[in-house]
């Protein structure tokens, strides 16, 4: 028996099964991150967004929005207002984080500008907080993320864009949910 082939052997198994035991518990890791249920009273799931909450240069609106608690260790929550159909890329509407975790929702007009406990980043239409949907034609779908994170942000300022933010949230998701509305062009 050839002792050397024998080692290489036992070491490119065990290599093997390492991998597989850390690929495993990433999965696991990530299939453990819980929902978080987000409604509005401003408009219902999968139906149109009122006119209220387009785009209006300078006064936008910001729709009223609940969320379910996130789990325990939640310390913070983040919200993104993104539209996937826009023609060149995907058009982000809204970044918002630091939203204290005793608050479970927003009252309409609370992301329109910085208010008390919440940061707001910069959306598309390079302006601080929210900028209402204002498709150049047909109807686009937004959807509002709702995110449960397990640190505060500090770090980050109103110069914060959607792909700063998912990065700086990057391992510290807990929970996640979702509403989308749609909105017609006029």
């Amino acid at each position: 028996m050839d002792c050397k082939k024998y080692d290489t052997s036992v070491g490119i198994i065990f290599l093997v099964l390492c991998l597989f035991h850390v690929r495993s518990d990433n999965m696991n890791a990530s299939s453990a991150q819980a929902n978080l249920t987000l409604t509005s009273q401003s408009f219902k799931a999968n139906s149109p967004i009122p006119s209220k909450y387009g785009y209006v240069p300078n006064e936008n609106i910001s729709p009223q929005l609940s969320w379910t608690a996130g789990p325990k260790g939640t310390k913070s929550y983040a919200i993104i207002c993104r539209d996937p159909d826009a023609p060149t890329k995907e058009w982000v509407h809204l970044v918002a984080f630091n939203i204290p975790v005793t608050m479970q929702g927003l009252p309409e007009g609370a992301l329109s500008k910085a208010s008390s406990g919440i940061s707001l980043g910069t959306n598309d239409y390079g302006k601080t907080g929210y900028g209402g949907p204002k498709p150049p034609s047909g109807t686009h779908r937004y959807y509002f993320d709702v995110y449960a994170l397990g640190v505060e942000l500090s770090q980050l300022t109103e110069k914060t864009t959607k792909a700063n933010l998912l990065q700086a949230m990057q391992g510290h998701i807990l929970a996640k949910g979702s509403l989308m509305g749609t909105y017609k062009a006029t």
